[in-house]
């Protein structure tokens, strides 16, 4: 079973989806065996080098109270921990400000990696970047960043570097995006089974380990 995720690096819901699915997969072990491939959504595409302080940014983009904001987020890492996700800083010393950036780059990464080295290296790679952003709170748009996430994963730090200035990768993000409007995708994380089940939003570990189990019934019928 193939499992397509189109995805952000700075959507928390992607990474708490992706946790219920690993957990939902654990429960499918001998069942269901899949291969997960990411795919480019980017939430903010037009977000300047500089990003922006994610407090700002929420209350420009959704129009919300700041106390609506946090009552949301603290809900939210509620249901992060459930799925075995950290949103929190784990860095040394007092946390940095909370950032949204440009992920154009990182999507070039992660689809280099997935034609580079395989699902499984991207996955790692991907983790890799959530990591950096929610739980170190780094730049990644920063090139150097990204390369030391990279390298940090077993990936060739120089290759990596030739990715990020290949044209050729950012026609192939952009035809992503395309791909998921064109199948009607408008939020993420958006999981497609088997190249034409949509499972939309992140679920429940039980919602997943239900909608898989369809899904192999109807492919085997």
């Amino acid at each position: 079973m193939t499992i397509d995720i189109w995805s952000d690096v700075m959507c928390p819901w992607c990474a708490i989806g992706y946790g219920q699915l690993t957990k939902a997969l654990g429960e499918l072990e001998g069942e269901i065996e899949a291969q997960v491939r990411w795919h480019a959504f980017e939430l903010n595409p037009d977000m300047p080098p500089e990003g922006e302080g994610q407090e700002a940014h929420l209350q420009r983009k959704y129009g919300r109270p700041a106390e609506e904001g946090a009552k949301i987020r603290a809900q939210m890492r509620s249901i992060a921990e459930g799925a075995g996700v950290s949103l929190d800083y784990e860095g040394e010393g007092e946390a940095p400000s909370p950032m949204v950036w440009n992920t154009r780059d990182a999507h070039k990464l992660l689809t280099w990696a997935l034609e580079e080295a395989g699902p499984a290296a991207q996955t790692q790679l991907k983790l890799a970047l959530f990591r950096a952003h929610f739980n170190e709170r780094k730049n990644v748009s920063d090139h150097e960043v990204l390369l030391d996430v990279a390298a940090s994963t077993g990936l060739h730090r120089e290759a990596a570097r030739a990715a990020l200035a290949d044209e050729a990768l950012e026609a192939r993000v952009v035809a992503e995006e395309r791909q998921a409007w064109d199948m009607n995708i408008s939020g993420v994380p958006a999981m497609v089974v088997n190249g034409k089940f949509l499972i939309p939003g992140a679920q429940s570990p039980e919602t997943y380990v239900d909608a898989l189990r369809r899904v192999a019934e109807k492919e085997t019928v």
